[in-house]
């Protein structure tokens, strides 16, 4: 159950990161034209440079991750590769260690 959860949530950010490359990139594509694997810079998308620092607009805005000099590019290899480093990210904003629980944010409130 909790696979079928991943793949879902995987669907979704997949969807969201092509819609967001073709709004934000002017992409004469549609989202079911793109592939999960269709590589972002070179003979796929053909994004360039400028494109790379759109994304990571892209990036902060649409799932709320900055990008950092640290961050191996390799995210940017395809959307599928994309996909993964956002789903990293929300997993690791979503871990216990990183993000308070709402009740020990409600006990620190009052």
């Amino acid at each position: 159950m909790e696979y079928q959860s991943e793949i879902a949530k995987r669907k979704v950010v997949l969807e969201k990161i092509k819609l967001g490359l073709i709004e934000r990139l002017n992409l004469y594509q549609r989202v079911e034209q793109i592939d999960d694997d269709t590589p972002l810079f070179g003979h796929g998308l053909k994004l360039d440079s400028v494109d790379a620092t759109e994304l990571m607009v892209l990036l902060d805005e649409m799932f709320g991750i900055r990008v950092s000099v640290g961050d191996d590019p390799s995210y940017m290899r395809s959307v599928n590769s994309l996909a993964s480093f956002v789903l990293q990210h929300q997993h690791v904003a979503a871990s216990p260690a990183v993000a308070p629980s709402l009740n020990t944010a409600k006990i620190n409130q009052g």
